[in-house]
């Protein structure tokens, strides 16, 4: 897997970087409410491009985010491409967490970080909800869907 991120304001970082930036900020405001956030949108049949962004939200403040994108062949149907959606964020979120606790010790950080995923009540992934909100779940995370699934449907979506 690609170990490298983006942030738009200070280009390419290992995951520690991305870790120790996400730390620092939240440092800047240690009083203000956070949500961490990962989420993973595609696009493509067959050859299929993948980003995942890590997104640290403070809540009614705006926030940063960091980026990275792969590729995956032999992607066909809508269902495997969701399904890997949620299994890259879910890799993405299990190498970030010991990251993290390397300078932030909360006892309760995977289960506050949130899953995104580009499902939603509306159009065809609505038959997927229940599957891939049990897989995050299962895994310890929060899941979050479309409307609420800005980490993927928006922030992700936006380097494809």
């Amino acid at each position: 897997m690609n170990s490298e991120y983006i942030s738009t304001t200070k280009g390419k970082m290992k995951l520690e970087t991305v870790a120790r930036e996400i730390i620092d900020y939240i440092q800047t405001n240690p009083d203000d409410e956070y949500q961490l956030i990962i989420g993973t949108d595609s696009e493509g049949n067959g050859k299929v491009e993948f980003v995942t962004a890590i997104v640290i939200y403070r809540k009614g403040a705006g926030g940063r985010f960091f980026w990275k994108k792969i590729q995956k062949d032999k992607i066909q149907a809508l269902r495997q491409k969701i399904f890997e959606e949620v299994l890259i964020s879910i890799e993405n979120a299990e190498n970030l967490i010991p990251e993290l606790n390397k300078y932030w010790q909360k006892e309760d950080l995977k289960s506050t970080l949130e899953i995104h995923i580009d499902a939603g009540e509306n159009g065809p992934t609505k038959e997927l909800i229940k599957e891939v909100t049990g897989m995050v779940l299962g895994m310890g995370y929060n899941p979050k869907t479309k409307p609420e699934a800005y980490g993927a449907s928006m922030v992700a979506d936006r380097f494809l």
